[in-house]
């Protein structure tokens, strides 16, 4: 088969590489992909790039339409809730994800709360504003830390968590002003809750639900969580807190609902459910919601998949999901990211990376590009350096070890990934 998979970061370098381990993939095109998807040997599978952009949405269609593409993974989050699957569907071409109807549950942060409330799914308390006077009044007196969330998507930067009124204020007035165009036009504003983090991704046909494997992600930029947030600094999986009874409790209590919930509103949701999840001391609760693969949980998560992931992409689409196998290894996997310099706020480009051949296979591809033949720095988040153990320090132990043996001018990581499981 010929499968196009849509997107340009590591999370889609992941599903690459555990794409071409099916004996059904012949061949695997990249829109746009990245100069390191690029080199990707494909395990069997050729793998080629194509430069049309995730929301070229018609574009895509008509390369997929010409060049007799079979079945299409929509991995990112913007062209799924501006309707690519729709258009890939009508086009008599199979996709993977939902459509847009069912992507609201990210696209509209009010939109996935007011659906929790509705179906009592648990969750932060929370209130809606379109007005900047009532949203600031609210921040004036609400209870503190707080959460100010734009409504729509924002490239993973739409959300503040403020200790101070002074930074809530701030928070509210930049996103009223334009900082996030006009996702941030409308505002949540929630509770904030406590405890640890932990995320679940779930396959799904819109009725039966296969959860994967558990993973924790590290967002704060610096060791022992601090500084700023980014889109992601290193994960494990499984998370050692998700313990089977705690699986079992938000499978009952909100990935049923949450399917249930969103077919009986004529929502039907296929692909992948991401759950951002927090154990709080009233039980977990849901923080968001995302429609897709999660990045970086993807690269922890596909890697301990034993299934052929075709199959399961191809049955949570045709509704066959109860159908196909989806096990999982025992082992724990470790990623651990390395930035260019400035992240997040103005990465620098354009750094020769030095990356040993043999641990290519241990590396997934996020912010390069190709200059002259080598590769270089081209985004924030550039590397993850992957780990695989029967244990979480092995997992951890291996990561850090090929970690260093690579290095690009100013690349920063986080030395702690996962440092409260450790054992002395």
């Amino acid at each position: 088969m010929k499968v196009m998979v849509i997107g340009s970061g590591g999370r889609e370098h992941a599903l690459v590489r555990k794409l071409a381990q099916s004996p059904r993939v012949g061949q695997i095109v990249v829109a746009p992909g990245n100069a390191g998807i690029a080199r990707e040997d494909g395990r069997g599978a050729a793998v080629a790039c194509v430069p049309i952009g995730a929301l070229a949405i018609d574009e895509l269609v008509a390369y997929a339409a010409s060049n007799a593409v079979d079945f299409v993974v929509v991995t990112p989050d913007d062209p799924l809730v501006a309707g690519a699957v729709d258009a890939f569907t009508a086009a008599g071409i199979p996709a993977f994800g939902p459509n847009a109807a069912a992507a609201q549950i990210e696209g509209s942060k009010s939109f996935a709360k007011a659906f929790m409330a509705r179906h009592g799914i648990p969750t932060a308390g929370y209130a809606v504003y379109d007005d900047e006077a009532a949203a600031l009044a609210h921040v004036a007196d609400c209870a503190l830390p707080v959460v100010v969330k734009a409504d729509g998507l924002a490239l993973g930067k739409g959300v503040t968590v403020a200790l101070t009124r002074e930074e809530a204020e701030r928070a509210v007035r930049e996103a009223m002003a334009g900082r996030f165009g006009e996702s941030g036009k409308r505002l949540v504003i929630e509770e904030f809750l406590s405890g640890p983090e932990v995320t679940v991704l779930a396959f799904t046909d819109g009725r039966t639900i296969r959860p994967m494997v558990s993973a924790m992600d590290h967002k704060r930029l610096l060791d022992g969580d601090s500084g700023p947030n980014t889109g992601g600094m290193g994960v494990i999986a499984p998370s050692p807190l998700y313990t089977p009874e705690v699986a079992k409790r938000c499978e009952r209590e909100i990935l049923r609902p949450t399917v249930d919930g969103l077919a009986e509103e004529g929502l039907v949701f296929t692909g992948c459910l991401y759950f951002g999840l927090i154990l709080t001391e009233d039980g977990p609760k849901v923080i968001e919601y995302n429609c897709r693969f999660g990045d970086p949980e993807t690269q922890v998560v596909l890697p301990l998949l034993e299934s052929d992931l075709l199959d399961i992409l191809e049955a949570t689409t045709n509704g066959t999901l109860a159908d196909v196998a989806v096990d999982f290894s025992t082992d724990c996997a470790a990623c651990v990211v390395m930035s260019a310099e400035g992240y997040p706020a103005s990465p620098r480009r354009g750094d020769p990376i030095a990356l040993p051949t043999e641990l290519r296979d241990h590396v997934v591809m996020a912010g390069v590009a190709d200059e002259d033949g080598r590769l270089v720095t081209n985004g924030g988040r550039v590397l993850g350096v992957l780990g695989r153990a029967a244990t979480l320090d092995g997992a951890l132990d291996l990561a850090y070890a090929r970690l260093g043996r690579i290095s690009f001018p100013g690349a920063h990581y986080r030395t702690d990934i996962a440092h409260q499981f450790r054992h002395p």
